[in-house]
């Protein structure tokens, strides 16, 4: 098989330690040389890794992306040489493997001949928004959830406050609430609390905070439950300032997306920190020409130099299209010709004369 890679890595990356694995020419002419170390994942230990990597001036290591272990791994080596994070189905669905072949070695060895290609990792500006907009989308799940489970609580104490009204922390329903926080059972002077348009519906709100709310048990929850809600209010504030300083290097980009229908900012910084700025590094491969899609392999091209090598490719034939039925002889269908000859076929394709008889 041929080599692609002359000087290569694989690491297996645990929570505690990494396993390395370099691949890099023998003694002999097409010999390779295999080396294998473990270090830790701390600071010190990856840097170790780096300087092992560099005695053997390696070019190209690839790892698996297992969990978040192989982040401190990837950023403490990008700066230093070229790392391929690989996925890990990609990984396993490459054919050959055999069960005593380490992680790391099986890894080195795809990186050598050229079987597996890298994930996209965004750049360290991408990253850093993207990990910002995640945890704000974290945060407002959280509050969603902190609003149900507040829901629930009102419910056990019979007040149907979001029968009425339209939420619960609009002014009106953060009102209410404050009053039964503060030990007001009296459904009338509840109901005065209501603002702007539910002041309409005054009589259905008296009759829905007519309920059996207990400061000591309903009240605890609900109190702690908006303090959550303004707590996460404040986080989320704070993220949207951040997330606009961290958006400012590309707001001529973020301007073309909002052109979309639909699009607002906040929506149009989710997509940059998830697909990037470069597109160029999600191009669809190359198209094979016309007349060479008759068979297909299972491993890239570089696999099937070598019938015995660990990447052997298995060939199949791509499924012919199914031929048109033939009607039994004699039977005729709607689209059939009808089998009695005409006129104009016996004068076509004669029949052959008999034989001239024979005289004794």
């Amino acid at each position: 098989m041929d080599v692609l890679v002359d000087r290569c890595a694989g690491l297996d990356v645990h929570r505690d330690t990494v396993v390395a694995t370099v691949r890099v020419p023998g003694s002999g002419q097409r010999q390779r040389a295999q080396h294998t170390r473990t270090f830790a994942t701390t600071t010190a230990g990856i840097t170790t890794l780096g300087d092992w990597l560099a005695e053997h001036r390696v070019t190209r290591t690839g790892m698996e992306s297992t969990g978040v272990y192989w982040k401190p791994v990837y950023y403490l080596l990008e700066d230093q040489l070229e790392v391929w994070l690989i996925n890990a189905e990609h990984l396993h669905n490459v054919p050959g493997r055999k069960t005593d072949v380490a992680d790391s070695a099986w890894i080195a060895q795809m990186i050598e001949h050229g079987l597996v290609r890298p994930s996209f990792v965004p750049p360290p500006p991408i990253r850093e928004l993207r990990d910002l907009t995640r945890h704000r989308r974290t945060l407002v799940e959280e509050r969603t959830r902190v609003v149900q489970r507040l829901e629930k609580v009102l419910q056990d104490a019979g007040i149907k406050l979001t029968s009425v009204a339209s939420g619960l922390l609009t002014k009106s329903g953060r009102a209410i609430l404050e009053a039964l926080l503060a030990g007001q059972n009296d459904p009338d002077a509840l109901a005065e609390l209501a603002r702007g348009r539910l002041r309409a519906k005054i009589p259905a709100l008296r009759e829905a905070l007519t309920g059996r709310f207990r400061t000591a048990h309903h009240g605890l929850l609900v109190a702690q439950m908006l303090a959550h809600v303004d707590f996460l209010d404040t986080a989320i504030a704070e993220l949207d300032t951040t997330l606009e300083r961290a958006a400012a290097p590309f707001q001529a980009m973020l301007k073309r997306v909002c052109t979309i229908p639909g699009v607002s900012v906040r929506t149009a910084i989710m997509l940059l920190a998830e697909c990037g700025a470069d597109m160029t590094v999600s191009a669809p491969p190359p198209t094979s020409p016309a007349g060479q899609g008759s068979v297909r392999a299972t491993t890239p091209p570089a696999a099937a130099a070598d019938p015995g090598g660990p990447g052997t490719a298995r060939l199949r034939c791509a499924p012919r299209s199914p031929r048109p039925r033939t009607p039994p002889h004699g039977r005729r269908t709607p689209t059939s010709p009808p089998t009695t000859p005409t006129s104009a076929d016996a004068a076509a394709y004669p029949k052959p004369s008999a034989p001239p008889a024979t005289t004794c």
